[in-house]
C-alpha cells in the first residue's frame, strides 16, 4: 500500500469514482487533498478534458494532485495551463523513535470525538465544519490531540491510523502560543497514542512553505518520504 493511499484512509474524500485512468474525488467543500483527481496511468489532453468536466459536474473547480513519478502528468497539465500550487513534503519516522519522552504533565491529551475548545481551535486554522465531516468520516482508529501551554489551549492536530501507519493532519497552534513547545509536545503526545494503537509509523504532510514545520519534523527525526503538489 502507498503512502498516497494511506492519505485517503486517513483523509477520506466523500466519494472516491473512477472514471478512466483518474480518481475524482467529491470533497465537499473539505479541502484540496479531497477534492484533487488523481492519475492511474498515462493521461492525454482529452482524458484532462474528461477529469475536468467530472470534477465541475461535482461544482468543484478542477484541481489535480501530481505525485512522485508523475513527471508526464505534471507537464501534460502545465501545458494545459495548470499552475503549480502547495508543494508539500511527506515527513515519516519509526513511532519507536518520536514515543520515547513523554511530554510534560497536562501539556498534551487524546480526546475523541473533539470538545468544544478543539473545535474552536480548528476553526481559527479556518477548519470548519466541512473538514470536521472528513475527520468523521475516517474509518479506524483516530483522535484529536489537544496541546495546553500555561494551562490554556494551544494547538490541536488529528491523528488516524491505517495499516500500522499514523498520518497526522490538521495541525493547528494558536499564534499567540506559538514557539513555547506545543507542537512538539502534540507530536510526541500522538506518537505514544499511535503507539499505544498498534502504529509503526508516524507521518506528517507539511507545506514546503512552512519552514517551522518543516524544522520541528526534522528536529523530532524525522525524514522526508515523498512529496505532492497541485496543480489549479
Amino acid at each position: 500500500m502507498s503512502i498516497y493511499d494511506i492519505i485517503d484512509a486517513t483523509w477520506p474524500a466523500a466519494r472516491f469514482d473512477r472514471i478512466g485512468p483518474w480518481v475524482i474525488r467529491d470533497g465537499q467543500g473539505g479541502g484540496q487533498r479531497v477534492s484533487a483527481a488523481t492519475a492511474t496511468g498515462p493521461v492525454n489532453a482529452d482524458d484532462i478534458a474528461t477529469a475536468e468536466a467530472a470534477m465541475r459536474a461535482l461544482g468543484q473547480e478542477p484541481l489535480f494532485m501530481v505525485q512522485d513519478g508523475q513527471e508526464d502528468l505534471d507537464a501534460a497539465l502545465a501545458q494545459a495551463g495548470y499552475g503549480l500550487h502547495d508543494p508539500v513534503a511527506i515527513y515519516s519516522a519509526p513511532v519507536s523513535e518520536i514515543a520515547t519522552q513523554r511530554p510534560p504533565p497536562v501539556s498534551a491529551f487524546d480526546i475523541w470525538p473533539p470538545l468544544h475548545i478543539i473545535e474552536e481551535l480548528w476553526a481559527e486554522g479556518k477548519i470548519g465544519p466541512e473538514r470536521m465531516a472528513v475527520m468523521q468520516r475516517v474509518a479506524g482508529p483516530k483522535t484529536a490531540v489537544l496541546g495546553r501551554v500555561r494551562d490554556r489551549a494551544s494547538g490541536v492536530t488529528f491523528a488516524a491510523i491505517h495499516e500500522k501507519t499514523a498520518m497526522l493532519h490538521a495541525l493547528e497552534v494558536t499564534p499567540e502560543q506559538r514557539r513555547q513547545g506545543t507542537a512538539v509536545n502534540i507530536l510526541r503526545h500522538a506518537a505514544f497514542w499511535a503507539q499505544e494503537n498498534g502504529a509503526e509509523t508516524l507521518v506528517a504532510l507539511v507545506l514546503q512553505s512552512n519552514e517551522p514545520a518543516c524544522t520541528l519534523c526534522t528536529s523530532l527525526g524525522m525524514r522526508v518520504v515523498g512529496h505532492y503538489h497541485y496543480r489549479k
